[in-house]
């Protein structure tokens, strides 16, 4: 998609960890990478983002639940898990043998996962975010790092969907490395051309900025409610403002609440590509574990429709919807 990522909107972080992704991630002219992400809890996030997958099952999507504290896309998806693999971070051990109690290990670790009192090193596994630093700037050689399992990643099929989620373990406190991981290991031998949906979790934190990472572009599910505008304005300014990612919203339970959510995108120019109203059948249809799409199958073309609004505004293109463009987090930065 030439033109589309002008020189001063690039991905964010995307070179620091550039060498962590399968190749799929840094080809510019692959299938679309759709993060679907909402800053308040509880918005319907999953259910737009199962109900997108399903609509799309044709095209043989490949489905990333990232919400790793709390993944619960398989509840309505029922995939039939075939894979599992153990997400280890890597932290350091200490070889007290050799160890000369410098400092310089806590000097370089910018977590302050580890610490010198005295003449002893003390490592805080809690803290660590497995970078290595500490190891290959140990002028002994008395740090090695040694695998410390913080959760687990399981992939299989739902239908024609491709369906990948990871599990934080209970009690760790960092799931970046769980998404990352479950980020690589999903698309590994993914086509080019095949629809990729990364369910994030709530909130605009690391963990979502990981999912977000190396997307195309985010919708984002809220609520007409002044809670569902707080928080979608922070989701936005972390996504479009910082990331530079092109922005949709879908609002869902529409009709409930007041017109701040429909106000604050017609001022950002945010396109609203879907409403979702609140009904009594399609909240109990979703209590029951049923998808939107199967509980309202009219909503299939509509979700099929907004991939397709998606997707041109990735492209640069200008879709008629109700509130302006999706290109709006490129203007002024196109040459």
């Amino acid at each position: 998609m030439p033109g589309v990522w002008a020189s001063g909107a690039t991905r964010s972080g995307a070179a620091v960890y550039e060498q962590d992704l399968p190749e799929v991630w840094r080809t510019d002219d692959a299938g679309m990478k759709l993060a679907v992400a909402s800053g308040k809890g509880g918005t319907g996030k999953t259910t737009v983002a199962v109900s997108l997958a399903l609509s799309l099952d044709e095209a043989h999507p490949l489905y990333l639940d990232c919400d790793v504290e709390e993944p619960n896309a398989a509840l309505f998806l029922q995939p039939v898990l075939t894979e599992r693999k153990v997400v280890n971070n890597w932290i350091p051990e200490v070889d007290a043998s050799l160890c000369t109690a410098c400092g310089r290990c806590a000097e370089v670790c910018q977590f302050h996962a580890i610490a010198v009192i005295g003449n002893e090193v003390l490592v805080f596994p809690e803290l660590c975010h497995g970078c290595g630093s500490c190891t290959r700037n140990c002028p002994e050689g008395a740090i090695r790092e040694v695998p410390d399992e913080i959760g687990l990643l399981e992939r299989g099929h739902a239908g024609m969907i491709s369906f990948a989620q990871g599990t934080l373990s209970i009690g760790e406190p960092m799931a970046v490395p769980v998404i990352r991981q479950l980020k690589r290991w999903g698309l590994d031998g993914v086509d080019r051309d095949r629809p990729v949906i990364l369910d994030a979790s709530p909130g605009a934190s690391c963990p979502v900025v990981e999912t977000m990472r190396e997307a195309d572009g985010v919708l984002l599910v809220t609520e007409p409610t002044p809670f569902g505008l707080h928080d979608l304005r922070v989701a936005v300014q972390v996504t479009r403002d910082e990331l530079h990612l092109p922005v949709g919203v879908v609002i869902n339970r529409d009709g409930v609440g007041d017109n701040g959510v429909d106000a604050f995108c017609a001022d950002e120019d945010i396109p609203i590509l879907m409403r979702i109203p609140l009904e009594r059948e399609i909240a109990e249809g979703i209590a029951q574990g049923l998808p939107l799409v199967t509980i309202r199958p009219a909503y299939k073309e509509q979700f099929v429709n907004l991939w397709s609004k998606m997707a041109d505004g990735v492209a640069g293109a200008l879709p008629d919807t109700d509130a302006g463009h999706l290109n709006h987090a490129r203007k002024g930065t196109q040459s």
